[in-house]
């Protein structure tokens, strides 16, 4: 009896974390992209957001926490969320990304933003970029999202 208690325990604890695993997308770093897309290739979806941003903070409380987007999003993409204005060093593809415009500029864009995030030479929050399982940009959304937009664009 003593050594079924421990293991009734632990499958409560792995079914309560899949639970919770199916509340909210299944965000991923660059790092940890490069090896899920090794492991399972399939398509990608990045937001690119920053800390100022309104409509990125609306679509991360209204639209990411749409229960119909999450699941979607969980079952067909890898998906990435990145702060365009972050100091941090990315390494993916064998390339390091760095923010170099740190100090040049009132709103220092990252390098991996400029490299996917770019409208008409400049970043427009929020930017929402879907790429193949291949990493080729399939879509680029420049904008305030609803669920059944972003919905349509996942399918």
């Amino acid at each position: 009896m003593s050594r079924l208690v421990p293991i009734v325990v632990i499958c409560i604890l792995s079914f309560d974390l899949n639970a919770q695993n199916k509340d909210t997308i299944n965000w991923l770093t660059f790092e940890e992209l490069e090896t899920a897309l090794a492991q399972t290739p399939k398509s990608v979806f990045i937001d690119f957001y920053t800390d100022w941003c309104v409509y990125c903070k609306k679509m991360d409380k209204k639209i990411f926490a749409n229960p119909e987007v999450i699941h979607l999003i969980n079952k067909n993409y890898h998906a990435v969320r990145f702060n365009a204005e972050s100091e941090i060093e990315v390494t993916f593809g064998g390339r390091t990304f760095i923010n170099d415009q740190m100090g040049l500029s009132r709103n220092p864009l990252h390098q991996m933003a400029q490299l996917l995030a770019i409208r008409d030479g400049r970043f427009v929050a929020p930017t929402l970029v879907i790429l193949d399982k291949d990493f080729k940009v399939k879509a680029r959304y420049f904008e305030y999202m609803s669920s059944k937009k972003l919905m349509e664009a996942l399918e």
